[in-house]
């Protein structure tokens, strides 16, 4: 199954630990609705995966100059809040994931495109924060996903080469940057499949996080 010997574990977080993405679309589509404006669910998609500061670029593009990015800003953080005020769902099978690595003793590594503030309030809060010796998040990069710089940054951290790590990515900007890197990379989907060209990119594609435990349970 897999090319070389497994010796640690990178995991993308939004979509992929924790159930954010959907949440972060209806917090985009809420706050563009308070300023009167619709924002399609194919352009919400076109955004997942990609960083904060580009994905104002593209919104800014979408609606054109006349439109304030700034009072958007606000009214997403307003209603990202709301929809976060309960807590951060944790995605299906990421806690029983985590315990086989402690078990096994390998180490994990978060590999995000989101800033460190936002990271590290939002895997406290779902109770994650502790489970990685490492949290590598686009403060630390000089470039975002799809380039590898994420992935590199957190194998180097782990003190790993890439090519002895397993990622796992939900969406298809992050799979490349994993595969680009030269870990052994599987893609977890969450709300959009792999592409034709991100699937042969792949070691393998799973449905959840639980599929992913048995698979390294029966390979490692």
């Amino acid at each position: 199954m897999f090319a070389k010997p497994v010796e640690a574990i990178l995991f993308d977080m939004d979509g992929l630990l924790i159930d954010t993405e959907a949440l972060y679309i209806r917090a985009m589509q809420r706050a563009a609705q308070t300023l009167g404006r619709d924002m399609p669910i194919s352009f919400c998609h076109s955004m997942i995966g990609v960083p904060s500061r580009e994905c104002d670029v593209l919104i800014q593009d979408f609606y054109g100059p006349a439109f304030s990015l700034a009072e958007f800003r606000g009214h997403y953080a307003t209603a990202i809040k709301l929809l976060l005020e309960d807590g951060i769902p944790v995605k299906p099978g990421a806690v029983e994931l985590l315990d086989f690595l402690a078990a096994r003793g390998l180490p994990a590594a978060v590999a995000t495109s989101s800033r460190r503030v936002t990271a590290e309030h939002h895997l406290d809060r779902a109770g994650l924060l502790g489970r990685f010796e490492a949290v590598t998040t686009i403060d630390d990069v000089v470039r975002a996903k799809p380039h590898p710089d994420i992935y590199l940054e957190a194998a180097r951290r782990l003190g790993i080469p890439p090519m002895h790590c397993i990622a796992f990515e939900d969406s298809n900007i992050g799979l490349t940057a994993a595969h680009a890197a030269g870990t052994m990379a599987i893609m977890v989907p969450d709300i959009l499949p792999p592409l034709a060209e991100v699937r042969a990119k792949c070691v393998t594609v799973v449905p959840d996080l639980h599929a992913a435990r048995r698979l390294l349970e029966s390979a490692i």
